[in-house]
């Protein structure tokens, strides 16, 4: 193994707090010579304003005023981490759309850079960026240095996940039984209780009790939301 990659590897896996993984990206960063750093995560739940954290060692003048204008809604960089699991190099048609907020980037010393996004089996999706103050990321660099930041993108994603997410979604620790997801899986396929009693050659009020078990595991209002939640976390695969 690539020795920056393994002791890359060994030192995330130690870090227990969000700070810490920052700050060790941030180094890792620099190594690539960039400048900053930031990563994202979004969590799957809920489906309306999903919970999202946002951590940078970008100027905090900047910081607030990405906050402020609410820049996360307009951001290229963010609206191409939602479609597409490639990296995607920071440029002035990429950025088109939302001019303001890439004039007012520069202006902060944030001229080039690369992001790049990673998603998990249950459904968190993270972005980490590299920025820096000096020249354009080209094709050349990138292809020099996406091995080393490929590893970055998936160690700080993993970190985070295992630092962060238990905090945001409690959820994720939720353990169901087999029968609690067999009886979830058909309830998703629009099987009632009595068919999935027939299905699985249980009486149908076990099948309620399961059905109930999982609700409550789950903080679900209803069976059709404990389905959904599930399923959006990896719980049903």
């Amino acid at each position: 193994m690539d020795p920056w990659k393994e002791d890359l590897l060994q030192t995330f896996q130690s870090i227990e707090c969000e700070r810490q993984v920052l700050a060790m990206a941030s180094e890792m960063a620099r190594k690539l010579e960039f400048d900053y750093c930031a990563y994202g995560l979004r969590m799957p739940l809920p489906l309306v304003r999903p919970k999202t954290v946002l951590f940078s060692n970008y100027p905090a003048v900047w910081q607030a005023r990405y906050q402020a204008q609410e820049y996360q809604a307009i951001d290229p960089t963010v609206r191409h981490a939602m479609r597409s699991p490639s990296p995607v190099v920071w440029s002035d048609d990429l950025f088109a759309p939302a001019r303001e907020l890439w004039e007012e980037a520069r202006s902060f010393g944030l001229r080039a850079g690369l992001a790049h996004t990673c998603r998990d089996a249950g459904g968190m999706g993270g972005m980490l960026t590299l920025a820096r103050a000096g020249e354009t990321v080209t094709t050349a660099e990138w292809q020099a240095k996406a091995c080393h930041i490929l590893w970055l993108v998936q160690a700080v994603h993993l970190s985070m996940i295992r630092v962060i997410a238990p905090k945001l979604q409690p959820e994720i620790a939720v353990q169901l039984s087999c029968r609690e997801v067999e009886v979830l899986r058909w309830t998703g396929e629009g099987k009632t209780s009595g068919e999935i009693a027939n299905i699985l050659n249980i009486t149908e009020r076990t099948v309620n009790f399961h059905i109930s078990k999982a609700m409550a595991k789950l903080n679900a209002v209803n069976k059709t939301a404990a389905v959904l939640q599930a399923a959006m976390l990896g719980l049903l695969s």
